[in-house]
């Protein structure tokens, strides 16, 4: 089974679900997992209830979005690989330094205490200043992996990386050779 967890960057969350769908049509069973903003967060994007509905229905799984329900994740419910897509700058800080505030945060602290595949699909508006560090400490981490990413806006948002949505499903399998998918900027 793989975990696929949803942080807040709601603008990606269409092409999230676009790479869900494919992961199932490729036959994984998925544990979806929300961060609490997604759970409860009504957006221009849409509406935190239509999005969980259509998660637990896609996947035949109750989506986790407490830290309760996402501790057991590592040793005592293992999963294959965990995926954060997308994955925000506030959570990628957080789990560079530890911190495990967020059902998304535990779910991945939980899950590498097994040694197992963390595939991260970033989007942050502030990757390539704040947020550097804690991408290269993360790249530093054994098996920690990125979604090849790109500028989507240099002119006006020139600290901003998205992940190529497009190349998730390529990256967790070279997660699971244990290697990192390049190249890792488009």
């Amino acid at each position: 089974m793989i975990g696929f967890a949803f942080c807040g960057s709601f603008c990606t969350h269409a092409q999230a679900l676009q790479e869900l769908r494919k992961l199932l049509d490729e036959g994984y069973e998925v544990q979806p997992i929300v961060s609490e903003t997604v759970w409860q967060t009504d957006t221009r994007f849409g509406k935190a209830k239509d999005l969980i509905d259509t998660v637990e229905t896609l996947c035949k799984h109750s989506v986790i979005h407490t830290v309760v329900e996402a501790e057991p994740l590592g040793p005592a419910l293992p999963l294959d690989a965990l995926i954060l897509c997308p994955c925000t700058g506030n959570t990628l800080a957080k789990i560079a330094n530890g911190i495990t505030d967020t059902a998304v945060c535990m779910a991945t602290k939980a899950h590498l205490r097994s040694d197992r595949p963390l595939v991260i699909s970033l989007a942050s508006n502030d990757a390539l200043s704040a947020n550097l560090k804690n991408i290269a400490t993360l790249l530093s981490r054994k098996q920690v992996y990125f979604v090849p990413m790109n500028q989507d806006d240099p002119e006006k948002k020139p600290h901003s990386l998205v992940a190529d949505f497009s190349l998730l499903r390529p990256t967790l399998h070279a997660a699971f050779a244990g290697r990192q998918f390049r190249k890792l900027f488009l």
